[in-house]
């Protein structure tokens, strides 16, 4: 007899398999929006609880529709919810439908990969039934960001993740620039069109000899960690490699400070008319660098 926290399964065998399950989220819980994360890249990685829910709840916002039903295929489960499409073009106008199916049934989400919300659909319904005192649940799974972190070599025990780069080099640089003191490693998403000239610009502002990782086709076949520093990264990203990307760069110390940089920071700020010394001392307030240092190189730039 199948009891309450066990589903039954069937493979392409048509063997019946026995799968534990948690009791924390079932189809009788009420009024509540779960956010299920779903694989990146291997099916395999799909929990136990993410079939469960996507077999039992009504009401499922995905990402697409038609990747969503790809999956469901995929993983031999059927389903017969009612499917909402949530991407980034139409989450606002969705919003006051979502919320109110929430508000008295469960509603689960998901994105084509991974965790929503992150990067992904999903952030401004998950304000909105918070304002709305809707209890907000998750089904945890897999993740690229602390996946790609993980084996990266990097120090782990702070980092920083800052989504999908520009797609822009001047909008790239800026953002490198705003972080060019970063103590903590930073995470981004990267398009493989795009990653060699987003390490170019990385080199332009942190310095070719820099720590960086690249992260590309996480948990599928040809998975790989690329290692070393910017300039042998830019060498690589020259053979034009494929698939989905992480880019990890090393988080700057004291003493690897690039006085360089700064001092291009202080001479941009002083343009806004405030003044190159006062300019220095905010740069060296924000950074722990050397006032005297960052002069000294803005006096040589400007020269």
């Amino acid at each position: 007899m199948l009891k309450a926290d066990q589903i039954a399964g069937a493979g392409k065998s048509g063997k019946k398999h026995w799968i534990e399950l948690k009791p924390r989220l079932d189809a009788s819980l009420l009024a509540v929006l779960i956010l299920a994360a779903t694989p990146i890249g291997n099916l395999s990685d799909a929990s136990p609880r993410l079939i469960q829910a996507i077999g039992s709840y009504q009401h499922i916002a995905c990402e697409d529709t038609r990747s969503f039903k790809q999956l469901a295929s995929a993983l031999e489960v059927r389903f017969q919810a009612r499917l909402y499409s949530l991407n980034e073009q139409n989450e606002n106008s969705k919003l006051r439908e979502l919320v109110e199916i929430a508000r008295t049934e469960n509603l689960l989400v998901v994105s084509d990969a991974g965790m929503p919300t992150i990067s992904d659909p999903g952030f401004n319904l998950v304000r909105a039934c918070i304002e709305e005192g809707i209890e907000v649940s998750i089904i945890p799974g897999p993740s690229s960001v602390l996946a790609a972190l993980a084996i990266s070599g990097l120090p782990t025990d702070r980092f920083v993740f800052e989504g999908f780069l520009p797609r822009k080099s001047g909008e790239r640089k800026a953002i490198f620039r705003k972080l060019a003191s970063e103590h903590r490693t930073m995470v981004f998403f990267e398009a493989p069109h795009r990653i060699l000239e987003s390490l170019q610009d990385a080199a332009e502002v942190f310095g070719p000899e820099h720590q960086a990782v690249v992260v590309r086709e996480l948990t599928k076949k040809f998975e790989q960690a690329k290692r070393g520093t910017i300039s042998e990264l830019i060498s690589w990203a020259e053979t034009q490699p494929k698939g989905e990307m992480v880019l990890l760069l090393a988080g700057t110390t004291p003493g690897e400070l690039d006085y360089e940089e700064l001092a291009r920071q202080a001479i941009e700020l002083a343009g806004t008319g405030i003044g190159l010394k006062q300019a220095v001392s905010e740069i060296a307030s924000s950074t722990g660098a050397s006032k005297s240092v960052i002069y000294e190189r803005a006096l040589r730039l400007k020269a």
